[in-house]
């Protein structure tokens, strides 16, 4: 019998900041590649195809406009992010986008949802990040779009974003009940309700605390039928800044370094990846690019790095 042929990991560069309120992030592909995440994916047994950085329009550093800042350019990046991530997943690749800012999980997630929907698979979307990322442009406080793509997603956003990939309010991306949000410990006033409302299931950090990442992991993942398709959308402010330091919207109280790989190791036995965001690591805050080495070393347990051997799937 032939040696069994290793999966693809196709790398997307999205190398921009324009949902985010702090410059930097657009520095945040190239510290991925500087930090090795091909080479770790390669020590475990993938096929790496990095296909470089896409283009889009510049940061225009703009005030709101009617609760939104810079929703054109967003538009434009995340149309670019949903047609390359889509073309990935049709070649059977697993894309892994290297951002930028997490308004680009618009993209990156209607294109999955898209892919699933055709092949009639399910949908988990795993979000590990800080904030709910459930604000509308009637509650934003800022305007900025990178606290918005969970609204977005589940119909709540501009006709922009919310048409990506063919859907529509009424047939969103993302239903809620496909997500769910770990380490979150950051919301607006007015998304909490939000949140509620639309039935969200949320690990937060009190719940974390209180039961334990084991046990919170095991919940996200529970239920799964045969053959879904898990995409994890990974924000690097879900970590403590302790650790990672270089993001601009840093909150204390996170995910320890052990916490945080055992997220990664808890997905990986699941043998159920099928695509991953790494965003907002802003290499103009970081110390010695350590916020990238650390993302890439959760990464790569991620793809399937442990100590022992171990059943998978």
């Amino acid at each position: 019998m032939p040696p069994k042929q290793p999966r693809t990991v196709s790398l997307i560069g999205a190398p921009t900041d324009i949902g985010a309120g702090v410059l930097g992030a657009r520095m945040g592909p190239e510290a991925l590649r500087v930090a090795g995440l091909a080479e770790a994916l390669w020590r475990q047994g993938w096929k790496v195809v990095d296909t470089g950085n896409l283009s889009g329009p510049p940061n225009p550093r703009l005030p709101p406009k009617d609760g939104f800042r810079h929703l054109q350019e967003v538009v434009a990046w995340n149309e670019a992010v949903h047609e390359a991530a889509h073309r990935e997943l049709k070649l059977g690749r697993v894309p892994v986008l290297m951002g930028g800012d997490h308004c680009l999980a618009v993209g990156s997630i209607s294109a999955v949802a898209r892919h699933c929907r055709a092949l009639g698979r399910k949908l988990r979307v795993l979000w590990f990040d800080a904030h709910a990322d459930f604000n509308t442009a009637a509650l934003t406080p800022s305007g900025n779009m990178h606290g918005m793509p969970v609204a977005c997603l589940t119909g709540q956003g501009p006709q922009g974003l919310v048409s990506l990939g063919g859907f529509s309010p009424e047939l969103p991306a993302l239903q809620p009940r496909e997500l769910r949000q770990i380490g979150i410990r950051s919301v607006d006033e007015g998304e909490k309700r939000l949140v509620h409302d639309a039935g969200i299931e949320v690990f937060d950090m009190r719940f974390i605390d209180e039961m334990g990442m084991r046990h919170a992991m095991e919940l996200a993942l529970a239920g799964m039928a045969p053959h879904t398709h898990v995409h994890v959308s990974l924000d690097v402010d879900f970590l403590d800044p302790d650790i990672a330091p270089g993001v601009g919207t840093t909150v204390r109280g996170g995910p320890t370094y052990r916490e945080a790989q055992l997220c990664m190791e808890m997905v990986a036995d699941t043998g159920a990846l099928g695509s991953l965001d790494i965003v907002e690591i802003n290499p103009a805050l970081d110390v010695r690019n350590q916020t990238a080495e650390l993302a890439v070393d959760l990464v790569e347990s991620l793809f399937g790095k442990s100590t022992l051997m171990r059943h998978r799937g």
